[in-house]
């Protein structure tokens, strides 16, 4: 009988510690990062930019951008009446099985105030609060600092519009 005892309670522990594990697997938000990447300064310059592509497994939001090498915010560049306008979002939709680029030209995340340069082929540390099913998740990012000529492929040539010189 003891015995019996002991087996049903070591079923109901390792029950319990499964559903514990799979419960906060699902609570971790599963968004894949790629192609994390931050354009170069020179020495005096105080600001760059930070750009990759997120995929959310599950429909889910950035919310928010931080870094400990500079204030970090997310922004949308945008042609609004010929000109090119930056400005700051509170945050952006990371659709279900989509890409979502942070690009040069559209959104990226913002390094203002740098604390020293940043060379080509350091890594800078960005962390990603990323929403889904009603919880915030911390999701931390490495950059490669790229080149300060560094565009991404497709956004180089496209990067002024339809501007005229």
């Amino acid at each position: 009988m003891q015995a019996n005892f002991r087996a049903a309670r070591a079923a109901t522990i390792v029950t319990l510690a499964l559903g514990g594990l799979l419960g906060s697997a699902h609570a971790m938000a599963q968004v894949d990062v790629s192609n994390a990447w931050v354009r170069g300064t020179v020495p005096a310059q105080t600001a760059s930019g930070a750009f990759m592509t997120l995929h959310a497994h599950d429909t889910a939001k950035l919310v928010g951008v931080s870094s400990p090498v500079a204030t970090a915010e997310l922004h949308e560049m945008k042609m609004e009446n010929n000109v090119m306008r930056m400005r700051q979002v509170p945050s952006l939709d990371l659709p279900k099985m989509q890409n979502v680029e942070l690009k040069p030209g559209g959104y990226h995340v913002m390094l203002m105030g740098l604390k020293s340069q940043l060379k080509a082929g350091d890594t800078v540390p960005i962390t990603l609060k990323i929403e889904q099913n009603g919880k915030v998740i911390e999701q931390q990012v490495k950059a490669e600092v790229r080149d300060l000529t560094a565009a991404a492929p497709a956004a180089a040539s496209g990067a002024h519009g339809d501007h005229k010189h």
